[in-house]
């Protein structure tokens, strides 16, 4: 079984993109291509500000569902906060 992956986007004009996929690089490369979602087509470039990693599609589905209902200030503490923790190792 693959891994799948809850993702947020930060998108060209600031926005913010969350999603799932089981291959993240090729995913932020399919969106910056104008091959994503059609909300992040017109915001290119976009980058990959946050991730988490989980061991099934259901438990990515189920997490992206979680960080879709936080506010755009929640958002942007979770991907500070990971970034934080990630830099700190």
């Amino acid at each position: 079984m693959a891994e799948a992956y809850t993702y947020i986007l930060v998108c060209g004009d600031g926005s913010l993109y969350t999603g799932w996929t089981n291959d993240l690089e090729k995913r932020v490369k399919a969106h910056n291509a104008g091959r994503g979602a059609k909300y992040t087509r017109a915001h290119r470039p976009v980058r990959l500000a946050y991730f988490e990693s989980f061991a099934t599609k259901e438990e990515a589905l189920v997490r992206e569902a979680a960080i879709k209902k936080l506010t755009r200030a929640q958002k942007l503490a979770l991907i500070d906060r990971d970034s934080k923790k990630n830099y700190n190792k």
